[in-house]
């Protein structure tokens, strides 16, 4: 936990990419204590001016001479090589690190958090570095906690509909390109993804290893082991790239140990903080990446029991990637650690 005090110096790394920005706004919206900020990004990005809490803050160029004297805590959104050498570097110089990426998720010695559901993972930091999980496996550990909790999860089958603004600016930037391009009857350029992505999926997030799987499928099935304390949860996933700007969804076959039915779900889930239940099927209720993003809730909807197995439920989960996926979730971490 970070010493108390009035305000924090605050480095973010990768302060110019979606999610960095995601940060900046989050900042601002639920006046985390500042006392200064310190933004760094590429060589591109130097001299840049972004604003947060009423002030303006000029960017800084990363480099390994970089300086980190008196920040208290940094947010780490750019790639593995920035989080793996500037997270153990700040780590070990006692500022408290939240790192976006895989680099240290799996480490014994380093708790993935997800605050609703976790928080108490944060006692015990001996790196002085926190992960936040995989934008995916976020709103899926939402969901599944409180199910857990009250009847038990043996068996989660999840299908992810990943927005692009999962991959980045670029992804959104191609999207919007070729959907102008593709509706102007002109040639459409991929430079991003392996494929057009604008009206169309593409069934493939991350590396294919020998067995087939995504390395996005593999991080979501260990993570939510991790993060549940369930390590002999079974869990499987198909991640799907779609054209959507912003938003993750996610369709989720639960096999729990003992039965429970929708109405009582719908309950168990609506008791958990950050979670909005939102199904009502006789009014077409039911989420969609409209209605989630720019907000904070994860939202959960199509309950329903699935009779093909016992004990079996479905779900449909939507959330904002870049904000509880991301950005909100360490921000809410850094919120834990200030506040004990």
């Amino acid at each position: 936990m970070l010493k108390k005090k009035q305000g924090y110096t605050v480095a973010i790394l990768g302060a110019t990419g979606a999610v960095g920005q995601e940060t900046l706004e989050i900042l601002e919206e639920r006046q985390f204590p500042l006392a200064s900020l310190r933004l760094f990004a590429s060589k591109r990005s130097v001299g840049e001016i972004m604003a947060c809490q009423g002030k303006e803050w000029t960017v800084e160029e990363l480099t390994d001479s970089s300086s980190f004297d008196g920040v208290d805590l940094a947010f780490i959104s750019a790639t593995d090589a920035i989080s793996k050498d500037y997270g153990q570097r700040l780590g070990a110089a006692g500022i408290a690190v939240i790192d976006d990426s895989a680099v240290f998720r799996m480490d014994e010695q380093v708790p993935l958090v997800v605050p609703e559901v976790n928080a108490a993972a944060l006692r015990d930091m001996p790196r002085g570095i926190v992960s936040i999980p995989n934008c995916t496996t976020t709103p899926l550990v939402m969901a599944l906690k409180p199910l857990h909790d009250a009847v038990g999860v043996k068996r989660v089958v999840v299908t992810t509909f990943q927005s692009v603004s999962g991959t980045g600016s670029a992804a959104m930037d191609e999207l919007m390109d070729q959907t102008k391009d593709l509706l102007a009857f002109r040639d459409i350029t991929t430079k991003v993804y392996p494929y057009q992505i604008a009206f169309n999926l593409l069934p493939h997030i991350g590396s294919f290893n020998e067995e087939g799987d995504c390395s996005e499928e593999i991080k979501i099935a260990k993570e939510t082991r991790k993060i549940l304390g369930a390590p002999n949860l079974r869990v499987t996933a198909t991640t799907v790239r779609v054209p959507v700007l912003r938003c993750h969804s996610e369709a989720i076959n639960i096999e729990l140990e003992r039965p429970l039915n929708a109405n009582e779900a719908r309950a168990a889930l609506a008791a958990m903080p950050g979670v909005l239940v939102y199904d009502d099927p006789a009014k077409k209720l039911y989420p969609m990446p409209l209605d989630a993003t720019g907000k904070d809730e994860v939202y959960i909807g199509r309950v329903r029991e699935d009779e093909s197995i016992a004990n079996g439920l479905n779900l449909w989960v939507v959330s904002d990637n870049l904000r509880k996926g991301a950005a909100l979730n360490a921000i809410q971490i850094a919120e834990c650690l200030i506040n004990g």
